[in-house]
């Protein structure tokens, strides 16, 4: 493999499947370990407490573009999912006595099994019509939710004790710094896990299936198990977030899982690129720090415009709305296809190919 000014190229198909091709690219892998290292130790817990509320929403992130943009099966049920991963967790861990992990990996199953029922009408319909059916579990897994009282402690919502693992347990001192280090594992981990999952048959056959469902059969391609798989791998994702979102917060209830929640996870993999993990990270950690700093920027304005104080929800619904358009008109490929057009531009530069 050689990189020159019109491209970088293949002499094995090992090199051409690997997930790094040139020196940049490990250079970058080496500055983001790096990074992920120090964050910690030079933010303080507000800024911490951001990032781990986007290490989650990276792993939910992730989960969807699987399902979303790597599969092409639309979902609006996203909160639904998450909803089943938190109260799985927290009921497991609270009720039941079972260890952390055990719990979370029991949610994450749980929540699979979920979506590959809840994906079964993939088989017949496509497009709105999936939307729609999708937007309907939403609907009911809320409700049930809401309605069901087991799910909560008398008239509270319900309560999840601090993590702990034998005789590890998360500090009040140090919460959001221990949290840091069990989020960024979590993250590390999925975006691995689905990395990797694209460069095996089972991946390849869920970009078949977006690509072109017919053609797909056509070459041997089992569409039945390839969209219920997808289901179930998208939604054990985001039944993780789900339930390390319960063990971070320590409490679960319904009103965190509403519809908005799903539009806003399937804006981040909009605005982040659909089809691309990378995409899920940048959409995660930009839709969450849209709200910080819009709020951030009122609050520096709230003394010479007042009025601006009591309008940041509305401001938000607005940026937040304008951005999708944005990006839908000028950079339908996200801000994952700036970020390779800016590479590529220094890689051939001087050259304009």
């Amino acid at each position: 493999m050689s990189a020159t000014a019109t491209g970088v190229y293949y002499r094995t198909y090992r090199r051409e499947s690997a997930l790094r091709h040139t020196k940049a690219e490990y250079f970058r892998l080496a500055l983001m370990i790096v990074g992920l290292l120090v964050t910690p130790y030079v933010l303080d817990n507000y800024w911490l407490s951001i990032v781990n509320t986007i290490l989650i929403a990276v792993i939910g992130a992730v989960g969807l573009n699987i399902l979303v943009g790597f599969t092409g099966q639309i979902s609006l049920g996203q909160g639904g999912f998450l909803a089943i991963g938190a109260f799985s967790s927290a009921l497991l861990y609270q009720r039941a006595d079972l260890p952390a992990p055990l719990s979370i990996a029991c949610a994450v199953v749980i929540t699979a099994v979920a979506g590959a029922l809840f994906g079964l009408p993939a088989l017949r319909i496509k497009g709105l019509y999936l939307a729609i059916a999708t937007l309907a579990s939403q609907e009911i897994i809320v409700f049930v939710a809401r309605r069901w009282t087991f799910l909560r402690d008398g008239s509270s919502p319900l309560t999840v004790d601090r993590l702990s693992l034998g005789s590890f347990e998360i500090e009040r001192q140090y919460f959001e710094w221990q949290w840091y280090w069990i989020l960024v594992t979590c993250a590390v981990l999925a975006v691995l896990a689905a990395r990797n999952l694209f460069r095996t048959s089972l991946g390849r056959s869920f970009m078949a299936v977006r690509d072109q469902d017919i053609a797909a059969s056509a070459i041997g391609v089992n569409i039945t198990r390839a969209k219920v798989t997808a289901f179930a791998v998208s939604s054990g994702f985001v039944g993780l977030a789900g339930a390390l979102s319960a063990h971070y917060t320590e409490t679960v209830t319904w009103e965190a899982f509403t519809l908005d929640v799903s539009i806003l996870y399937l804006a981040m993999i909009i605005v982040g690129g659909l089809g691309t993990i990378a995409g899920s990270v940048y959409g995660a950690a930009f839709m969450v720090l849209v709200p910080v700093f819009i709020q951030e920027f009122v609050g520096a304005l709230g003394d010479s415009i007042p009025v601006l104080l009591s309008r940041v929800p509305a401001i938000e619904q607005v940026v937040f709305g304008l951005v999708i358009i944005l990006f839908l008109l000028f950079e339908p490929r996200g801000l994952a296809q700036i970020w390779q057009r800016m590479k590529d531009y220094i890689r051939f530069w001087p050259f304009r190919y």
